[in-house]
């Protein structure tokens, strides 16, 4: 007997030690898997939104994560992108993991610099009251702008924006890029592949035609832009092209991650 229980702690210890060994090897193999060595970073400006249940539906289902660039924008139902209609359409995308960044709340195009050492810029507001029209702001008055379409965000998300924007148009100068850097956004454009096609005419450029284009452009490390919604094209974009996208790229071994891990900013968003 004595030499019984002797040998049952040294058999139990070896058993439990190659049950910790098998999982770690479990699990260390499930993490290698999970590893994409093929990131892209989907992001989506708004729009009319008239099709945003839509691409919201698309990526649940696809299990994507993207990062969205809010402007207050007129919409087809209520009152604006970042008004209180769509707030719970917001505090959902939260709640599914997704990131949001400013993209100016008045949809601000910058359309030159204003000679002298002070930073200030000739733009133009194609939303809000004063659509159509132009100004020149000085870095004070643009990041104003920026920051309060942040704030709306986190109003109906509850969570804090990244320190970033997307310039309408992606339009911007040197000095834009430093004045917004100094008030602590730093700005995103996207890759050549990576602009999607949903502003295009559908007459020149169909939907299979951009599908197909998509992907065989796009690479690894790509940021890619499309909207909620686009006044102009007759035929939409989305969520048409969307799914079939996802699953093309994901077929071709791409993964789909938010801009908070993108290899540019991931140091500014973790001290801004």
């Amino acid at each position: 007997m004595a030499s019984g229980h002797s040998i049952m702690p040294r058999v139990g210890k070896r058993l439990v030690l190659t049950f910790l060994i098998a999982n770690f090897v479990h699990l260390t193999g499930a993490m290698a898997q999970n590893v994409c060595e093929k990131p892209l970073y989907l992001t989506f400006d708004t729009g009319h939104m008239e099709v945003a249940p839509l691409i919201a539906d698309v990526l649940r289902r696809q299990k994507v994560k993207v990062t969205f660039f809010a402007a207050n924008e007129r919409t087809v139902v209520g009152d604006g992108s970042l008004g209180n209609h769509w707030s719970g359409w917001w505090k959902a995308r939260a709640a599914e993991g997704h990131e949001f960044a400013s993209h100016t709340y008045d949809h601000v195009y910058w359309r030159g610099d204003e000679r002298g050492v002070a930073a200030r810029f000739r733009v133009r507001a194609t939303e809000g009251a004063f659509a159509g029209r132009d100004f020149t702001w000085d870095a004070k008055k643009y990041c104003d702008n920026v920051a309060y379409a942040a704030e709306r965000l986190e109003d109906f998300t509850g969570k804090k924006p990244l320190p970033l924007f997307r310039a309408p148009g992606g339009k911007t100068s040197a000095k834009l890029l430093a004045a917004t850097q100094a008030c602590g956004y730093k700005h995103v454009g996207w890759a050549p592949a990576g602009f999607l096609g949903d502003e295009l005419p559908s007459e020149k450029f169909s939907n299979d035609a951009l599908l197909k284009k998509a992907l065989r452009d796009i690479q690894p490390g790509d940021i890619l832009m499309a909207h909620l919604g686009i006044w102009s094209r007759k035929d939409p974009w989305a969520p048409a092209v969307l799914e079939p996208l996802i699953v093309g790229l994901k077929e071709k071994g791409f993964c789909f991650d938010t801009l908070r891990n993108h290899p540019d900013y991931k140091a500014w968003i973790a001290t801004h």
